[in-house]
């Protein structure tokens, strides 16, 4: 049965808002109990035309506005964003799974990026150059790239698009976005929130259809210029590949494998506690949880004991209980594979320590899982889980664990526990990531990049770099008349 209190989700092109009419609808499902809860329409060919069209004739003007307006949108999306926080947390939590508490933390940390963007996009500078001759002078501008389209992903719906919409809109571009099918509450709440604080028509346009449909209409149009995705490695690839036929700039944020490393001299009860707090979140499905864990001989024994009964005693349950911990998988393949990577890792050797089935009743629930002894060729250890499955693991010293941690082609994030300066050093200059925690987790914030190298992608969202995905460069020298 439809939720009403979950809303209508609509396209939004042009400044309009597009319920549905004769178009493709797709049921919006509940993952805590798998009942419907919206129908959610596909946009057509001729819709799809229409954003791009309209992000088009937008550009031309939006492109010349001051730094100033940019910034009061977004300044206004902000507060309109705590204002409504309690009601998109809710949404997220219907449609994507997630803790009501934990949806809630993202709206509401989501504020700083409008926040922090509004201030960044007021300090896009050129520069000059000194010239060779006294009557040259040669300078360096900055202009927005042109019509962007964005591919954001079902996990962390609100957050995701939110850096997107900032940095292009920040930048003087206009943007089309596809957000996920499946949890749309997020994308459709930011629409508003746009529209609500002033952005002129055609700025931002919002699409949902069949994927491999929509970008390849989009990212083949000639009027889009840039493309960003965050998402798998796979479809990151093929979408890179289609951008690079048709010579588009990409942002490519993809999946990653993190690999944890906890030496004997860490504070080891203190590393278990937030390693099963921070793999539990958002019950695993985000690319850079902790999702290989190598602990040092000496304190393993430890390590697993205090782990296990962290991670393994928490609460499993709907989103919207206040006591849960942790909610559902977002889908019901989430949970087969989650099967699919425990029955091989048992195969080759593994042994449980906690969880390992999926759930009774209805839902897609699958409870924190642990597994030791496990090879370095199971599956889990070579493909990313996207879900409350940790593997735990023995490594000896630093060169080891580097080999084995920079093994994959993944390289987003990785975290270290230590109490050796020396030792973290060794591991942030070695690991091939492109982002490292050392003793917490500090990543993910307004004003720091975030974006991995290898196979887990290209550029970065976030930081002084925020903007260098969404702008080209224009040299200009010019001689003063004789």
């Amino acid at each position: 049965m439809t939720d009403t209190a979950y809303g209508k989700p609509f396209l939004y092109i042009d400044g309009e808002f597009i319920e549905g009419g004769d178009r493709q609808h797709q049921d919006i499902i509940n993952p805590a109990n798998g009942e419907v809860i919206g129908s959610l329409p596909h946009a057509r060919r001729d819709d799809l035309d229409r954003a791009l069209n309209a992000a088009q004739r937008a550009f031309e003007s939006w492109r010349k506005s001051s730094p100033l307006e940019r910034s009061k949108v977004l300044r206004r999306v902000a507060e309109l964003t705590r204002e409504r926080a309690p009601q998109i947390a809710r949404q997220i939590t219907l449609d994507q799974g997630k803790p009501l508490s934990e949806a809630l933390l993202e709206v509401t940390t989501c504020a700083e990026h409008a926040e922090w963007h509004a201030e960044e996009c007021r300090r896009i500078y050129g520069r000059v150059i000194p010239a060779r001759v006294p009557h040259v002078r040669q300078m360096v501008l900055r202009e927005p790239v042109g019509v962007c389209v964005a591919f954001t992903p079902w996990n962390f719906p609100f957050n995701q698009a939110i850096r997107k919409m900032v940095a292009a809109i920040g930048a003087g571009c206009t943007l089309v976005l596809k957000g996920p099918e499946d949890s749309p509450g997020a994308v459709v709440a930011l629409a508003r929130l746009f529209h609500d604080a002033g952005l002129p028509p055609g700025v931002l346009n919002v699409v949902w259809g069949v994927p491999a449909e929509v970008s390849d209409h989009l990212i083949r149009s000639p009027i889009s210029r840039k493309v960003s995705f965050t998402g798998s490695v796979p479809v990151g690839k093929q979408l890179a590949a289609l951008a690079g036929l048709h010579m588009k700039r990409i942002t490519m944020e993809l999946g990653g494998h993190s690999p944890v490393v906890v030496f004997e001299d860490a504070d080891v009860d203190a590393a278990a506690q937030l390693l099963a707090r921070f793999k539990a979140r958002n019950a695993g499905q985000l690319c850079i949880a902790p999702s290989r864990f190598f602990v040092q001989e000496k304190v393993y024994d430890r390590f697993l004991d205090a782990f296990t009964q962290a991670y393994g005693g928490l609460k499993v349950g709907d989103g919207m209980d206040q006591a849960t911990q942790m909610g559902p998988l977002a889908h019901l393949r989430r949970v087969d594979a989650m099967e699919g990577f425990v029955a091989d890792a048992l195969e080759r050797g593994a042994k449980l320590a906690s969880g390992g089935e999926r759930l009774p009743g209805p839902g897609y629930f699958y409870p924190p899982t642990v597994l030791t002894d496990i090879p370095d060729d199971a599956r889990l250890m070579v493909e990313e889980p996207f879900g409350p499955v940790a593997p735990i693991t023995r490594f000896k010293d630093v060169d080891e664990v580097l080999k084995r941690a920079n093994a994959l082609p993944f390289g987003l994030t990785g975290f270290v526990f230590t109490g050796s300066i020396k030792t973290s050093e060794r591991m942030v200059d070695g690991l091939e990531v492109g982002m490292v925690n050392v003793n917490h987790f500090g990543i993910t914030l307004a004003e720091t990049p975030f974006g991995g190298v290898k196979d887990s992608g290209i550029g970065s969202e976030g930081g002084s770099e925020t903007f260098d995905g969404y702008l080209v460069t224009k040299f200009v020298t010019q001689a003063s008349p004789a």
